[in-house]
């Protein structure tokens, strides 16, 4: 049936900021560790309503980040029920079509889907993020002088195709999952938010 959402994202990687993969540069020092988190604050997915709930992907990339080959665990939200978990990870792994499906050719590998309670308290770029015991982050945006959020449009590369990005600072990133070979921990990195209006 296709979706139509709403809601947040939140990324957070190992590359200085602002991120060079936004713009089709190969990542700091080469490959790129990142959590990537979306949020929906309202929609359908396949007629199913998701609202409230959180999907997020823990990935090492590779390389260039167009290239793919990523490698993905997935974390959904432990709220979310049989059927909001399929329609979930039908739109994210293509099967819907749309921005989604755009994105998902570049996991070239998912190493598990897990549920987990994510807790996502980001407004106006600020806050954090847990999800489980494995990721836990806090973030802020940059800003201009007269405090509004510094804007990235038109990037050859997007997590939020169509929408813009808010460009920020994750203050704290961690990750934990020692199963995977993902453990790693960062200060003053990369962060970017934004909101998104996603169909498909």
């Amino acid at each position: 049936m296709g979706y139509a959402v709403e809601g947040r994202l939140l990324e957070a990687c190992s590359c200085g900021g602002p991120c060079p993969c936004w713009v089709g540069d190969d990542p700091d020092g080469g490959t790129c560790n990142t959590v990537i988190a979306y949020r929906y604050d309202k929609g359908h997915i396949s007629g199913v309503d998701v609202k409230g709930l959180t999907l997020a992907l823990v990935a090492h990339i590779p390389g260039n980040i167009l290239k793919g080959n990523w490698r993905a665990a997935v974390y959904v939200d432990k709220q979310a029920t049989p059927q909001q978990k399929e329609a979930i990870l039908a739109a994210h792994t293509g099967k819907l079509g749309g921005p989604l499906a755009d994105l998902a050719p570049l996991i070239g590998e998912v190493l598990g889907v897990y549920d987990v309670p994510i807790d996502f308290n980001i407004v106006e770029g600020k806050g954090t993020i847990r999800v489980g015991d494995v990721v836990s982050a806090e973030m802020q945006p940059y800003t201009d002088a007269g405090g509004r959020p510094t804007k990235l449009v038109d990037s050859i590369f997007s997590t939020i195709p169509g929408s813009p990005a808010y460009l920020g600072k994750a203050m704290a990133y961690r990750v934990n999952i020692p199963q995977h070979k993902m453990k790693w921990e960062f200060n003053g990195r990369n962060a970017i938010l934004g909101t998104f209006k996603f169909e498909g």
